[in-house]
């Protein structure tokens, strides 16, 4: 009878080494594969978000043109990233720097989960989520040098800035065995890789091109502040999907990052609010939502670390730092950003980065690091090499990538082309009939 009971339990043994070995192996999640996807789409429209922010604060000559430069970017790169992009950033890695081509067209990529980056949801599902962050990164540039600079040559830049300055920095922050990834950087959602990117890249060119004509004699008012906060309103939608989606899963992390990133946008557009009040005299609709903004900037590399109460301080500094950068600092040194993608994105994604290294806990996320003022000063250090290193490397690759287009097409539009307006004289529409 012991006999009979010992082959009995080794029979179910055998029958249950397969679930024990298949418990380890990557299976893709329903309810995760869900909100990844759902995500993406918030995402998604978050580059209208941008077109309609930024399509508000030009003149109404301009504003066909400006909405196009970022409907031109969902175009663009959702083939470039199909294509070589994903590879790139995502691929196998290359001296810790770039991720190769052995993923062009997505070869290999399906529906299996990579574990390497989300082992409950089909790679293709995280394929689709980063391809929103590459569009709408190149979409955020287009603000710093709208009213000038000329479509064909618009084209040329995102191709070649999304390929080479997104994907390595995608791949130095994000993909694995990424030099900056290795050092223990922390950016959850995309402060770097994003934003200061965007931020800094945009500040070049705008020098690079100039002001725009009549720039600091003439007025350049918003022609459409109900369209610009239209736009604020669906970046604060979207954004629940870029931060919050970032956690790969439909659990306690994502709702977390969920929470924070709505406080750090209360308390920044308040922040900013508050000390526009103070400067200028008046708040302004216009400062709300760029505040708003602001906020959701900063807390973006730190919303998967950070709990409600920091959430609250990023926000609040992000508002008061960013409004100084635009309404203090750019008039003083006379730069033509035309729709502060620095004084927002360069500052406040610098400022989220730094305050990630400030107020970072494990308690949130144990898969993270503790930062200064929970008993890891060295994290601060780190974030600061991670900023820097963007800081640079944007900055000289996008003065490079201009200086290549330039010689291919001109890069700003002719003195009559500005005056009558680019909807008119690049793409031959009007915005608006009298």
């Amino acid at each position: 009878m012991r006999r009979l009971n010992t082959l009995v339990l080794a029979f179910w043994l055998l029958l249950a080494l397969p679930g024990l070995a298949w418990a380890g192996e990557p299976k893709v999640d329903s309810g995760d594969t869900a909100w990844v996807l759902a995500s993406s789409a918030l995402v998604m429209l978050m580059t209208p978000g941008v077109a309609f922010f930024y399509g508000g604060m030009v003149r109404r000559k301009n504003a066909l043109n400006t909405l196009m430069l970022s409907f031109i970017a969902l175009v663009l790169i959702s083939v470039q990233w199909v294509l070589w992009g994903y590879s790139l950033a995502f691929g196998p890695d290359h001296a810790h720097l770039i991720g190769g081509l052995s993923w062009l067209g997505l070869k290999g990529v399906g529906a299996e989960p990579n574990p390497d980056y989300a082992s409950a949801i089909p790679q293709l599902a995280f394929v689709a989520f980063q391809m929103m962050f590459a569009i709408i990164t190149v979409a955020l540039i287009s603000g710093a040098i709208v009213e000038r600079m000329r479509f064909p040559a618009f084209l040329a830049f995102v191709l070649l800035w999304s390929t080479f300055v997104y994907a390595p920095l995608a791949h130095w922050v994000w993909g694995v065995d990424g030099w900056i990834r290795n050092l223990g950087a922390l950016d959850f959602a995309g402060g770097t890789v994003v934003h200061i990117s965007s931020g800094v890249s945009g500040l070049v060119a705008a020098l690079l091109l100039g002001r725009r004509r009549g720039y600091g004699e003439e007025p350049m008012l918003p022609h459409n502040l109900p369209m610009t906060l239209l736009g604020a309103a669906l970046l604060w939608f979207g954004w629940f999907g870029f931060n919050a989606g970032s956690a790969l899963a439909a659990n306690d992390l994502a709702a977390s990052a969920f929470v924070v990133t709505n406080t750090a946008a209360a308390a920044a557009a308040l922040s900013w609010m508050v000390v526009e009040w103070l400067h200028h005299g008046k708040t302004t609709a216009l400062g709300v939502a760029s505040g708003c903004v602001a906020g959701l900037v900063a807390i973006t590399p730190a919303s998967g670390y950070v709990s409600a109460l920091p959430a609250v301080i990023i926000g609040l500094v992000a508002g008061a730092v960013c409004y100084l950068a635009v309404a203090v600092l750019k008039p003083r040194l006379g730069y033509d950003d035309a729709l502060d993608v620095f004084g927002v994105h360069g500052i406040g994604g610098t400022w989220g980065a730094l305050a990630t290294g400030l107020f970072a806990s494990k308690a949130v996320n144990a898969a993270g690091a503790n930062g200064l003022f929970f008993g890891n000063p060295a994290q601060l250090g780190i974030q600061a090499v991670g900023v820097v290193a963007t800081w640079v490397f944007a900055a000289l690759a996008t003065l490079v990538i201009l200086r290549v287009v330039g010689l291919l097409t001109s890069l700003r539009a002719t003195y009559s082309e500005e005056v009558s307006g680019l909807d008119i004289t690049l793409h031959g529409e009007e915005a608006y009939r009298l």
